[in-house]
C-alpha cells in the first residue's frame, strides 16, 4: 500500500450512528464518540466536522442484513444512509455486511472488563471499528485498485 486511505466507518442506529476511524488494516481503528440521530438522521454539521478533523477520504457503512441474508427495513436504511452520506460529500461510500457486529462489539466490552448497561456503556463505535476491520478483510488483495492510493 502507497499511502494510507483514512476512512470514516459508521454502525447505523436510528438514536445513535457508531463511528470510527482507520486508515491502516494492521492497527486497531480509533472508537470516536457516536453520533445522535433522530430516527436515522445524524446532525450532518457535526459529521463535516468529524470528516474535516479526521481528514476523510472514503467511508464504510455497515449494512445490517437478516441472518438469511434478506434485506430488512434497517438494512435498507443503512444503505440509503451510506448514498447520502457520499453524495453530501463527494467522497467513494463503501458498504460491507455487518451481521452481528453488534453482538460481537457487546462480547469484546465485556471482555474488556466493561459493563452491561448498553445505554451508558454503548457499543456503537466498537460495531463500527468491526465493520472496518471487515473491509479491510474484504479489500486486502484489492487495495491497490481503491482511490487515492496510487
Amino acid at each position: 500500500m502507497d499511502k494510507p486511505l483514512n476512512l470514516l466507518g459508521f454502525d447505523f442506529g436510528s438514536k445513535r450512528i457508531g463511528v470510527a476511524f482507520a486508515s491502516n488494516p494492521l492497527t486497531q481503528p480509533v472508537v470516536l464518540a457516536p453520533i445522535k440521530a433522530q430516527d436515522g438522521i445524524p446532525n450532518w454539521q457535526t459529521l463535516e466536522s468529524l470528516i474535516s478533523e479526521w481528514q476523510a477520504q472514503a467511508f464504510v457503512v455497515g449494512i445490517p442484513y437478516n441472518m438469511d441474508g434478506s434485506i430488512g427495513e434497517m438494512a435498507l436504511r443503512a444503505r440509503k444512509f451510506a448514498n447520502r452520506l457520499g453524495a453530501r460529500f463527494d467522497r467513494p461510500c463503501y458498504v460491507v455486511d455487518e451481521r452481528l457486529s453488534t453482538q460481537t462489539a457487546k462480547r469484546e466490552h465485556l471482555d474488556a472488563g466493561g459493563g452491561k448497561d448498553w445505554k451508558k456503556y454503548g457499543v456503537d463505535g466498537i460495531a463500527a471499528g468491526l465493520i472496518l476491520q471487515s473491509w479491510f478483510n474484504e479489500t486486502e488483495h484489492r487495495l491497490s485498485n481503491v482511490p487515492f492510493l496510487t
